[in-house]
Order: structure tokens, then sequence, then C-alpha cells
């Protein structure tokens, strides 16, 4: 039996909340692109709710309209915090150090481009494998496991500590 749209939405809305809010590190754009393709999948939804397993097509959906969202006005990174992640769920048991770390980490996604940025978190915070990714990023393996490998070198760059003095010899006379 096809779940109804308004059953579909009362129980992934939060999933595709927080899933497009740590995607596009921005909770305003996430509810946008969330409706967006809300709006979508409703008008299609005879087709897709009778799909295998219709949250996975919609959460293709978000990826998708994430990733071409750049050709309208979210082209910028925004930083990301904590209390951006609690507005759509809460964290459930985490430390006050696991906040910082969970805050610093995403404020470094935030930084790689969107095909990394996506590959790392279908990866990390949605579980997925390789062949999964690539099915929803629209790409071979391999690129996924570049995507992701490159993504990975960008932010064990970023967490490494610069000596005292060597950025600001290097930003000078840059502005």
């Amino acid at each position: 039996m096809t779940p109804s749209f308004d059953d579909f939405v009362a129980e992934q809305v939060t999933p595709l909340l927080r899933y497009a809010t740590v995607l596009t590190c921005d909770p305003h754009l996430a509810q946008d692109v969330v409706q967006e393709v809300l709006l979508r999948a409703q008008q299609k939804w005879d087709r897709i709710g009778s799909v295998d397993l219709p949250h996975a097509y919609v959460k293709r959906m978000v990826t998708n309209e994430y990733l071409s969202w750049r050709r309208r006005r979210a082209a910028k990174d925004v930083a990301l915090c904590t209390t951006t992640l609690e507005s759509v769920t809460p964290p459930v048991g985490d430390t006050t150090h696991h906040y910082d770390e969970r805050e610093a980490m995403l404020q470094r996604i935030a930084k790689l481009p969107r095909k990394q940025r996506a590959a790392v978190v279908l990866r990390y915070y949605e579980n997925y494998e390789d062949s999964e990714i690539a099915q929803m990023l629209g790409c071979a393996e391999g690129t996924v496991r570049s995507h992701i490998s490159r993504a990975l070198a960008t932010l064990r760059l970023e967490h490494t500590p610069q000596p005292a003095g060597v950025g600001s010899r290097l930003g000078e006379g840059l502005s």
C-alpha cells in the first residue's frame, strides 16, 4: 500500500531538514530546498509513493536540488553553528566538548566544494556506501572516492595548526 503524501511528510520532514541543513550549512536554505522538493514530490506522489524506498528517492531530490541551487541566490558559503542544527532537531546525549568539536568540523565542512561536501555528508552523516553515494550524485564510485579523499585531505590540512607567524607572512600584500 502506498503511504499518503501527508503521512510521508509527517514522518520524513525532520530527517530531510536535518540532512539538508548539514548539506547546505544554512537552515534557511535547507528549508527552501526541502520545501521546493516536497512541492515537486507532492505533484508526482502517485509515482514516487509507489517506488520501493520513497524516502531515498526524495532524499536524492534534496541532494540534486542542493547541487543545482548554486545557479540561484545561495552560491555563498555560510558558517554553520551548533544552534543551527539544534533548531532542526536537538542532538541527543552530547557532552560539552563534543559541541565544540562538532561545530568546528561543520565549519570546516562548510568550506568544501559542493560535490565534496555532499559526498562527505552522505558518507559520514548518512552512512551511505560508495555505490549509494555515486548513484545519489550521478557519478562513478571512483569519483566518489576521489571527492571524499580530497575532502578529507582538505579537512586534515585545515585542522593542522600552523606555526606562529606563517599565516601572517603568506597573507601580506594580497589585499
